[in-house]
């Protein structure tokens, strides 16, 4: 038994399913982090050496894979405690039984949705907006993710909505939000300003890693590696490095720059470099909520911030991973890897790239359970939500903050988390080259 808190997940399961019962039967399952009761054994008979299924990094800090994959033989992926048993066959059966069931009753009878009107506050903007910034009305929505009824019901969208329910009423008041994400350009200036010098810049000392060889206590960060060929999507290993010399300003290691990129998002920084630019810039990191409430632009219960609809017309409207992951982007949308802010429309609050192309700090701690204890505790609206008081995740140890939006990274045959409402994470010491920033300023 897994304990959240003082408190084991089968109590939380049971407590769910009593407090949710009604409408939809089946809803109590999709809380359960593992679906059915509690986590497998590590005998169940499928392995898998990942921490959170169905996302990119599976948010294995960087520091930590720096030690697990050059100086730990039981490092995730090699046996040892950091390997993750997934659920036996017959938990399996059990799930898929329910799920075929549930398909087949959500046919059998519409289904009513669990997304209330967003009710926007009709306060105008305070002001003149400050250069490069929207002004976000703020007001009261229905926050978090459920399956969609068409177009992306695959495995990967399962596992993205796990953490993103059940869907709760959240206020928030009105704030100013960047337009864009944080580029290089504007990061550059912090750093020439401050001498500051980023976590991934930072070489590992011999008291933080005791075992490690002193040939590998090198600077780096955490690089997105295509494999040659096709590989099996449980094995992050496949696809992630640590590359000692990649940084902000070599997002992908050290024979990488910025020239001609003054105006893409800035990578490779870790949440306290994010914070340390916003409290620069006389700003800061938005919440999980404000976030959300932002991306979604005045639209409520839609499946993507621009409607329902993945490509409009045909068009396409993030910048995300086409072809076979992790092998080959096709760049269909017009991009390969990262692109430059504001390529693609707005929405409807006039902010660009919040689904795709890079993930996005948020300055709420991680818990899986969160919205899930806000409804045991009866919480109707919660007005302001500045997320729980720490971070805890049955998968890894490290401290973790939220992430959101999804990135170029993101594929409907691995991670579907350009979808509103899910969410990501992402160890606080860590950066990589597909996770950014912006930020948010009071009224």
């Amino acid at each position: 038994m897994v304990a959240v808190g003082n408190e084991p997940y089968s109590w939380l399961h049971a407590k769910l399913k009593e407090t949710l019962s009604g409408d939809d039967d089946f809803a109590w399952l999709r809380y359960r982090p593992s679906f059915l009761g509690d986590p497998a054994p590590l005998s169940s008979v499928a392995r898998r050496p990942v921490r959170a299924t169905g996302s990119e990094l599976c948010h294995f800090g960087a520091k930590k894979m720096l030690v697990s994959l050059f100086l730990d033989s039981s490092c995730a992926g090699r046996g040892g405690e950091a390997r993750l048993g997934l659920m036996d066959l017959r938990r399996f059966l059990v799930l898929m039984g329910l799920v075929i069931s549930w398909a087949g009753l959500s046919y059998a009878a519409p289904q009513v949705s669990p997304f209330l009107p967003t009710v926007a506050d009709p306060d105008k903007a305070p002001g003149p907006a400050p250069k490069g910034m929207a002004w976000i009305p703020g007001g009261e929505f229905s926050m978090g993710c459920v399956m969609p009824s068409q177009g992306v019901c695959t495995m990967a969208t399962m596992n993205a909505v796990n953490d993103a329910q059940p869907i709760h009423r959240v206020y928030v008041d009105g704030f100013w939000m960047d337009q864009n994400d944080v580029t290089n350009a504007e990061f550059a200036k912090f750093v020439k300003a401050t001498s500051y010098v980023t976590v991934a810049e930072i070489v590992p000392t011999k008291e933080q890693f005791p075992t490690a060889p002193p040939k590998n206590l090198v600077a780096g960060s955490i690089v997105f590696t295509p494999p040659k060929k096709p590989v099996p999507l449980d094995d992050y290993f496949q696809w992630w490095s640590y590359v000692p010399g990649a940084n902000w300003r070599h997002p992908t290691g050290p024979k990488s720059d910025l020239k001609g990129r003054d105006n893409y998002p800035v990578v490779q920084v870790a949440y306290t470099d994010a914070a340390a630019y916003a409290k620069w810039v006389g700003k800061r990191l938005p919440t999980e909520a404000e976030w959300e409430f932002a991306a979604r632009g005045g639209l409520s219960g839609k499946t993507y911030f621009w409607g329902d609809d993945f490509r409009p017309k045909g068009k396409w409207m993030a910048n995300i991973f086409e072809g076979q992951f992790p092998v080959k982007d096709t760049g269909e949308d017009g991009f390969i890897g990262l692109a430059p802010v504001a390529q693609f429309p707005a929405n409807g609050y006039g902010l660009y790239d919040m689904a795709g192309n890079v993930w996005q700090w948020c300055s709420d701690w991680y818990r899986p359970d969160y919205y899930a204890r806000l409804k045991l505790a009866g919480v109707e609206v919660a007005r302001n939500p500045q997320g729980p008081e720490s971070s805890y995740d049955p998968n890894d140890e490290q401290p973790q903050r939220v992430q959101r939006g999804g990135s170029f990274l993101c594929t409907d045959q691995y991670c579907t988390r350009y979808m509103m409402g899910t969410r990501g994470k992402g160890d606080v010491d860590t950066g990589n080259n597909h996770v950014g920033f912006r930020c948010v300023m009071a009224k």
